[in-house]
């Protein structure tokens, strides 16, 4: 990138899992961004709606949540409902049954509600309407790294990917503004809807597997989901000392399938100490060995995405 007028890249770090250490990674990566002083801060997300813990390390302040408005649910207006029973017949989700406040009309279970409608074409005085949900809130935060993007699924609350795609749209936009060189996005673990929203556009995807059985198969359903979207992939292993075998397997398989292995970062105790700290390993332990391994890991990805220094 050559140009302030550039279009910031987007950084992905994916696991097959939790656990694996993506997040570590994601917040080290926060630290050694701000540390080296540029000119164009980057932008970093958590992309994991449902379970969100990046800001538990980056420690966000100034959290003012702005709503996130998702799917729509059913609603009985007691004083049109006759009571007839024509609703709960056609419910599949057995969401609707007496108001236990008043037995004389139908009420609706908000968490059973799948929102499909039935109820309300089978409702013969029209007292049934669809009604859309507050499902969560999202923010933008300052941290002692720079600007996070962050957001909370309410529980039991469907449509966490739009939810992702709201708050990296956000932090493209805001990136825009203040002409970032990336947006770093720390993704949510597995294959699913929120992974999909989440690495849909991205520049590359850094996945994050460890050395074990389940750790190589997770590590092939991550790379066949971003390759479905052309992103880009090199891999990571963490903890890569343990299992020397899992380690070797993991090589083969990044060398068969021409993918790069820009670092492997060995098991050190270091790293959980650091989260128990809420602050990224980097930070409390610049010289341990995780912490010069992922640097080396941060190296090798600014330069894959062609970033710039000051």
């Amino acid at each position: 990138m050559s140009t302030q007028n550039s279009k910031a890249k987007q950084l992905i770090i994916l696991s097959g899992k939790g656990g694996t250490g993506k997040t570590s990674i994601s917040a080290a990566f926060a630290h050694l961004s701000a540390a080296r002083g540029n000119s164009r801060p980057m932008v970093f997300v958590d992309a994991d709606v449902d379970a969100a813990n990046l800001s538990l390390v980056l420690q966000p302040g100034n959290l003012d949540p702005k709503e996130f408005w998702g799917g729509s649910l059913a609603e009985i207006d007691p004083e049109k409902c006759i009571n007839c029973g024509a609703c709960s017949a056609v419910c599949r989700y057995d969401a609707i049954f007496p108001d236990p406040k008043n037995d004389q009309v139908q009420w609706i279970d908000p968490i059973a509600c799948d929102g499909c409608g039935a109820c309300v074409y089978a409702c013969p005085t029209g007292a049934i309407a669809m009604v859309q949900q507050q499902e969560g809130n999202w923010f933008q935060s300052n941290t002692p790294y720079g600007t996070l993007f962050h957001a909370e699924l309410f529980p039991g609350r469907e449509n966490s990917g739009k939810l992702v795609t709201l708050i990296k749209q956000q932090a493209r936009l805001y990136a825009e503004d203040i002409q970032s060189q990336c947006v770093v996005i720390d993704g949510p673990p597995g294959i699913g809807c929120p992974v999909i929203s989440a690495c849909a556009g991205t520049d590359l995807g850094l996945i994050v597997t460890e050395p074990s059985l389940m750790g190589l198969h997770d590590l092939k359903r991550v790379l066949g989901t971003l390759r479905h979207f052309h992103v880009p992939s090199v891999i990571c292993i963490n903890k890569a000392d343990i299992y020397p075998e899992g380690t070797r397997a993991i090589r083969e398989y990044a060398a068969a399938e021409g993918i790069d292995l820009i670092g492997e970062i060995p098991y050190d105790e270091k790293i959980p100490r650091a989260m128990i700290e809420g602050k990224p390993v980097t930070v409390l332990f610049p010289d341990s060995f995780a912490a010069k391994a992922i640097q080396e890991v941060w190296h090798k990805t600014t330069s894959l995405l062609q970033l710039q220094e000051d």
